[in-house]
């Protein structure tokens, strides 16, 4: 029988209220809070309402250009888990919009499944885009679970991000590569990202970064969203080709990436994956 693993989840956020609670509650039925560690970016950051047992960092905020805070982000996230592999064996690394499952139909949880199989530095789940079809499906009831009320998502390499460590590396900008490490794409797992969720909901935050950025949202709309509602939505055969390419291919610019020769591809979301209650 194998031991399970002793697994820690780490994220780094800010002004992130309904994200973050999602993020606990999820990583917390896998792998207890006492495990989840969040920096926060400003010591003007409340602890979420139910981070009763989380381990809460709080730094202060500087303000700073997109690429540099990037850099800034990954820096600070990539130290915390060098220090937790000490004790750890494995580190998820995460945005908290992002939620790493195991399908369903394998019948285990994450901490089971991840404690089980074999891992070479790191693993991926493949990228699932989830976003608001405009068409068909209404404003987010945030009180409901998400996958009860969106069902497609844009195939995407951005989200196959080797988000899974058991060693001291250093992740790339957003956790979407390992430098000097090729990634490695496990066959019953998922990376589903939910930033797209909501049209209303990117506006609320838009607005709040100021005019330019609402009128670029107004005007050119978000990709993932506009992809969910106007592209035909293909069934799961399409996920298990998408991983194949992504196997196989790599963008020129980076070959510690997963590519898919820019094909884009909106799928239907498993209807099993309701089941993780996110």
């Amino acid at each position: 029988m194998n031991k399970q693993k002793k697994v820690a989840v780490i994220t780094m956020a800010r002004n992130d209220e309904f994200f973050l609670g999602r993020w606990i509650k999820y990583y917390s039925e896998q792998f207890g809070q006492e495990n989840l560690y969040i920096i926060l970016d400003g010591l003007d950051q409340d602890s979420p309402k139910n981070a009763e047992n989380v381990n809460i960092i709080k730094l202060e905020h500087h303000e700073m250009s997109r690429i540099a805070g990037d850099k800034y982000r990954i820096t600070k996230l990539t130290d915390l888990a060098h220090e937790l592999l000490k004790k750890y064996d494995l580190v998820i690394g995460c945005d908290c919009d992002e939620f790493l499952i195991v399908d369903p139909k394998t019948g285990k949880s994450l901490a089971q499944y991840l404690g089980e199989i074999k891992i070479k530095t790191s693993v991926s789940g493949i990228g699932l885009d989830v976003g608001q079809n405009l068409n068909t499906e209404s404003e987010l009831n945030q009180k409901k679970p998400i996958l009860e009320q969106r069902e497609y998502a844009l195939l995407s390499t951005r989200y196959t991000k080797p988000v899974v460590i058991n060693r001291p590396v250093n992740w790339g900008s957003g956790f979407h590569r390992i430098k000097g490490h090729n990634f490695h794409l496990d066959k019953n797992l998922y990376l589903l990202h939910f930033g797209a969720v909501d049209l209303e909901m990117l506006k609320t935050k838009a607005r709040k970064r100021g005019a330019d950025w609402l009128n670029h949202l107004e005007r050119r709309g978000n990709g993932t969203i506009n992809a969910v509602t106007t592209k035909y939505a293909h069934g799961e055969t399409f996920i298990k080709l998408a991983r194949i390419m992504q196997r196989i291919f790599r963008p020129i610019y980076a070959l510690d990436k997963p590519g898919m020769l820019g094909i884009k591809w909106v799928v239907r979301v498993p209807t099993r994956f309701i089941k993780t209650r996110i």
